[in-house]
């Protein structure tokens, strides 16, 4: 066994991603406060072949210095957007067909294991604030509400790990 030096790893070229299939996501972050975890999210939704990410409300956004030490370059090759008002976002989602689901932990969310993903379907994936999570003013905008399955006593991650997870879960219905 070696590890894989750069050039042995086939990586796709800013041009290459831009003019490649998608899958059909959006990540909606709403208030995330970090340029680090914002970053990190790009950096993760370059690698999931992510549609596109919208940034709202306090969300740092390029060319925000610690968000773009994070990504690594992947806000250029990740189509995004601001939108200060997260309820204006949503509802474009929308009404463009999205199915708008927060990540977050409610007296009505699934299980991420139990969500049902249909691949002709359009998804919006909110994530919410380090500390307060997703606006309990957007709660009723949403479709669904999704939580990762926590055994030990913090039931909080991280929103980048967390935005990883799903993103990799959302990518293997689509791509697998």
């Amino acid at each position: 066994m070696k590890k894989l030096k750069t050039t042995e790893l086939n990586r796709k070229s800013i041009k290459e991603f831009k003019a490649s299939e998608k899958i059909p996501v959006i990540v909606v972050l709403d208030n995330v406060r970090s340029a680090y975890n914002t970053g990190s999210i790009f950096r993760t939704a370059d690698a999931f072949m992510v549609d596109k990410i919208v940034l709202c409300g306090i969300t740092p956004q390029p060319p925000n210095r610690d968000l773009l030490k994070t990504s690594l370059g992947a806000t250029e090759s990740v189509e995004w957007i601001y939108e200060n008002n997260i309820i204006h976002a949503l509802s474009v989602l929308k009404s463009g067909g999205y199915t708008i689901c927060g990540i977050e932990q409610t007296n009505k969310s699934i299980a991420l294991t139990d969500f049902e993903i249909v691949r002709n379907n359009r998804y919006a994936l909110v994530f919410g604030n380090e500390i307060t999570g997703i606006s309990d003013t957007i709660l009723s905008q949403l479709d669904y509400c999704i939580e990762i399955p926590q055994f030990g006593t913090k039931h909080s991650m991280n929103v980048s790990v967390t935005a990883g997870i799903l993103l990799h879960y959302f990518s293997n219905k689509f791509t697998g």
